[in-house]
């Protein structure tokens, strides 16, 4: 029965690993985690006079480097001048030269979000006219390509390394103790730490290219490591390798020095593992929380310790699952049902901190039931939320077997213990007998003869070997019996069934750590609608002569993003009545502490002219007989103040008068 259950396994394990497979390359690039929610100019308008710069307005903070903003012209030359900077808040931008000819201009841009992802993309606007261009731009993407493929695929290993490394050795610790001196848990752990170690060394040196050219030529690029090495996700790198030399102690000692202890030494240096290694495990999971979702974002002082829970009860699960694995199926000493129970409940605790976790998270990054469905991240988060539900029915059939295990093992130790005193008894009675006419012999004999010292020699090398043949068909003969026990036959295929689904989920996981969240892409839609009522709104507006501006912001704290509205009626010299509204990334009105409004000319050297708006209803202010001296391109800043400390202004240009 075994020998047919091995290729099986095999064959299954492969066949999960080519489907994890599939889902990473069928991923295509990282999604971009910080969407593009608005540009001055706007992305496909037609302006009469060429700007002076152009900005560009994310949904959160994101880095720059020298050509992370590019204006082009028509013919495919760069116009911009000067390295980009930040205007305010999550606002970008980059002078271009004065005096653009008419025409057709291509802006791309290619930056790195706060969760480390890179985001690149591109659109157009025109002087004048618009005009044939020479500039492609749909070909505009990060992170994809073969060094993107490697990307994805060195996390995937760093997630299994490290679910492997932490599962596996709490699982010894913790659950089966007798596993520190079995050789396949020995080599298990170390596989998890040498894959975690070789899969973070591969993203620190993919890391330049991934976010930059994508080439893979730039990977052993020594000037952009040395960049990579001052931004957060490399930092999170180098933490972690640092970690991973302490993990080596760790590894040692548990493996090493715990096994030869005896039983008081024991307990007092498991609790000295127990601490190390929680630490240790906890300040690897926090390199992964520091520098992606959790550390951006809504509540990141709350969502980083969670993300380090998650990730916590996801190896303790699914490792401490994969050590079972190794123990049933390729271990020579026999895993007790009190190790197979211990292991059960610390799932179950495991499975709890998960679900508790799990859905502050997906609260945390969808924010509205819609996006379940109307998202990528939604319907990913579903097949996963699927998967976990799956691994959860069969851990209850796995507790089932191990009851049945347990009353097997207790019923056969009862029968062992009956043949042992059976035999006791016997060989004592044989014992006693066989003194006797042992003596009768040797007295009638007269003593017995020295065999010789070759003889002697060549007899005991001869037991010695009908010993070691014995001892291993005894082993054999132990195996085939427990391997034919349907109870433990019964624990092993479903544990194998939870570790296959366990493959497929962690592949999910992988994929979606590299998808936008919901709640980014809703804020996005929403911020694109909002620009898009806009133009439909100023367009409206040049025959009626009143002019309506919207401006997205984010002041970084709680209820941080939103979507501010000026209204200008009739946005000319003299008195003009001004109209403030604030609404949230999906359309409702909020009331914020304070609105302010600055109107300057710049090319006049007027202003700023300060207008405090009153406040009218829930999200709206109203400021009447607002007085604009002269005609001209006029900037209009907004300030916004969400809390008592979280504050910022943005401001758009419009023609008034």
């Amino acid at each position: 029965m075994t020998q047919t259950i091995a290729p099986r396994v095999r064959t299954l394990l492969l066949l999960l690993l080519a489907a994890c497979g599939l889902l990473l390359t069928t991923a295509g690039p990282a999604s971009a985690h910080a969407a593009l929610t608005g540009s001055d100019p706007q992305q496909g308008v037609v302006v009469d006079k060429a700007p002076d710069q152009v900005s560009l307005t994310f949904s959160e903070k994101v880095a720059l480097s020298n050509d992370s903003l590019r204006v082009l012209d028509p013919k495919g030359k760069t116009v911009q001048q000067g390295k980009p900077f930040e205007v305010g808040g999550t606002t970008y931008g980059v002078k271009v030269h004065s005096g653009l000819p008419d025409g057709t201009y291509t802006v791309t841009y290619q930056v790195v979000s706060a969760d480390s992802h890179p985001v690149a993309g591109a659109y157009t606007f025109s002087v004048g006219a618009p005009s044939t261009t020479s500039v492609s731009v749909s070909g505009d993407t990060a992170g994809g390509g073969a060094v993107g493929w490697l990307y994805g695929f060195g996390r995937y290993m760093s997630y299994a390394g490290f679910i492997v490394l932490v599962g596996g050795a709490a699982f010894v610790l913790g659950c089966w103790q007798r596993g520190a001196g079995v050789k396949p848990m020995q080599r298990l752990v170390v596989g998890g730490w040498l894959t975690l170690t070789s899969a973070t060394l591969l993203l620190l040196l993919l890391r330049g290219s991934y976010t930059g050219s994508g080439k893979m030529g730039d990977i052993f690029d020594l000037d952009l490591l040395g960049n990579v090495l001052q931004t957060k996700a490399g930092a999170a790198l180098v933490s972690r390798l640092l970690l991973l030399a302490a993990a080596a102690l760790f590894i040692s000692v548990l493996f090493g020095a715990y096994d030869k202890r005896e039983d008081e030494e024991k307990r007092d240096l498991t609790f000295g593992l127990a601490v190390g290694g929680t630490v240790v495990a906890a300040g690897l999971a926090a390199s992964w929380a520091m520098a992606e979702h959790a550390s951006v974002g809504l509540q990141a002082g709350i969502a980083m310790p969670v993300d380090v829970v998650h990730l916590l009860a996801v190896a303790t699960w699914l490792g401490g699952l994969t050590a079972l694995l190794v123990a049933l199926y390729r271990s020579d000493a026999p895993i007790e049902s009190a190790a197979v129970r211990r292991f059960s409940q610390v799932a179950f605790g495991s499975v709890v901190a998960l679900v508790a976790t799990g859905v502050y998270q997906s609260w945390r990054q969808l924010g509205s039931w819609s996006a379940f469905t109307g998202t990528q991240y939604g319907q990913l988060l579903l097949v996963k939320i699927g998967l976990v539900a799956m691994l959860v029915g069969i851990a209850f059939l796995s507790r089932r077997w191990t009851a049945q295990l347990a009353d097997t093992v207790a019923q056969r130790g009862k029968r062992v213990q009956q043949k042992e005193r059976v035999a006791a008894n016997a060989s004592g009675s044989g014992s006693a007998s066989g003194s006797g006419s042992g003596k009768a012999k040797g007295a009638k004999g007269g003593g017995s003869k020295d065999p010789g010292p070759s003889k002697g020699a060549a007899g005991s090398k001869r037991a010695a070997q009908l010993a070691r043949q014995q001892a291993a068909m005894d082993t054999a003969r132990q195996k085939r019996t427990r391997d034919a026990d349907p109870n433990r036959f019964g624990l092993r295929r479903s544990v194998l069934a939870e570790a296959g689904v366990a493959v497929v989920l962690l592949a999910v996981t992988t994929v979606l750590t590299q998808t936008e969240p919901g709640r980014t892409e809703e804020d996005a839609k929403a911020a694109k609608v909002a620009s898009s009522s806009s133009s439909s709104s100023s367009d409206a507006s040049d025959s009626s002569g009143a002019l309506t501006l919207d401006m997205s912001f984010d002041t970084g704290g709680t209820d941080g993003k939103g979507v501010v509205t000026v209204d200008v009626d009739p946005a000319r010299v003299g008195g003009n009545e001004m109209h403030v509204y604030v609404q949230r990334p999906n359309g409702r009105a909020f009331d914020i502490p304070e609105v302010k409004v600055a109107l300057t000319l710049e090319a006049k050297k007027i202003g700023p002219l300060a207008i405090t708006p009153d406040h009218i209803a829930t999200g709206h202010w109203s400021a009447s007989n607002v007085q604009i001296p002269m005609a001209g391109d006029w900037k209009v800043a907004v300030t916004v103040r969400t809390s008592d400390i979280d504050q910022t202004t943005v401001s758009k240009n419009a023609q008034i008068g």
